[in-house]
């Protein structure tokens, strides 16, 4: 069995890594094609746009222009937008910071704000080193108390209908869909009204934070020209952390389902392998028992007919 194990595993990580090689190529490849263009499109855009300002405007000078643009880039960076003659902050305020320290111990990181001085830097990296680890613990609770109230539910409808199979079905179902309304279909009506998103870019954005992959593209409360309520960000932090307590038990049990399958054509396999055994087996055990029925008859001769050799057949066999 060890032996067996060991195969299948020393077999299973090549397998794996050429299919996740293979998956990555293909999501570049086909990335490339639909992104490639617009990239293209929008760098003649911008650099027609530079040149056009230059032309127009020709008292600017291309070195100071640069420099500008490149003042302008680092101050967004740092959270800073330009609003006609004054300049907008915000994003360092206390729920600013508190929804940053959200992204940044859930993994998400964003990367549309991060830490410009020193201290803060450091302070980043040891409030993350703790920050992590208790993240993990509260979405694992939380996750845990998820699949309980489903057990539960599932159990009292096996009470109350006498189902069985059906009632643990209905409940993860349930589950599910409930699932998606609450974390993934609703929230994106929401960021409509206060984003100004659309309902794709709001589905968009719910899945990428969710999941923790957090380009940074979209990232709510950033608009300069729109004023947000005071409970926006605590709530979206709430809707954070359950929402990647319930895509977690997704992406668990598709886990779980990859793993059973794999495990499904292992057992097909064993199973062939000992049915051609047991095959082998009862042909070599006919031939023994061939052998031990007919008796020598050189040892007839010299023993007699009650001296010929008794033979059992091995217990395998049978």
């Amino acid at each position: 069995m060890g032996a067996a194990e060991a195969r299948r595993r020393r077999w299973g990580v090549p397998v794996l890594l050429v299919v996740y090689v293979g998956y990555v190529g293909l999501g570049a490849g086909v990335l490339q094609a639909l992104e490639r263009p617009a990239e293209v499109q929008a760098a003649r855009r911008l650099l027609q746009q530079h040149w056009e300002l230059l032309a127009n405007h020709t008292c600017l000078r291309g070195a100071a222009l640069q420099h500008l643009i490149q003042g302008i880039i680092e101050a967004y960076k740092s959270g800073i937008t330009l609003q006609g003659n004054t300049t907008s902050l915000g994003r360092w305020d206390f729920s600013g910071s508190f929804f940053f320290s959200i992204s940044a111990i859930t993994t998400i990181g964003y990367g549309n704000l991060s830490p410009s001085t020193v201290a803060g830097r450091i302070f980043c990296i040891l409030f993350a080193l703790f920050g992590i680890p208790l993240n993990l613990v509260l979405l694992n609770e939380i996750g845990q108390v998820m699949l309980l109230g489903v057990q539960r539910c599932a159990h009292h409808l096996e009470e109350m209908f006498r189902w069985k199979i059906k009632a643990a079905l209905l409940m993860k179902t349930c589950a599910l869909v409930s699932g998606l309304l609450l974390f993934l279909l609703l929230p994106p009506l929401l960021f409509s009204d206060k984003e100004g998103w659309t309902y794709e870019e709001g589905f968009y954005y719910s899945f990428i934070t969710l999941s923790t992959i957090g380009f940074g593209d979209y990232v709510i409360g950033m608009n300069p020209d729109r004023t947000y309520p005071g409970w926006y960000k605590n709530v979206i932090s709430l809707w954070i952390l359950f929402g990647m307590a319930w895509l977690a038990l997704v992406i668990k049990f598709c886990i779980n389902l990859l793993e059973s399958s794999s495990d499904f054509c292992q057992c097909n396999k064993k199973s062939t392998e000992l049915a051609e055994d047991l095959m082998d087996d009862g042909k070599n055990s006919m031939t023994g028992l061939h052998d031990v029925e007919s008796c020598n008859d050189k040892d007839t001769e010299t023993k007699g007919p009650d001296e010929c050799h008794i033979h059992t057949a091995p217990a395998e066999a049978l």
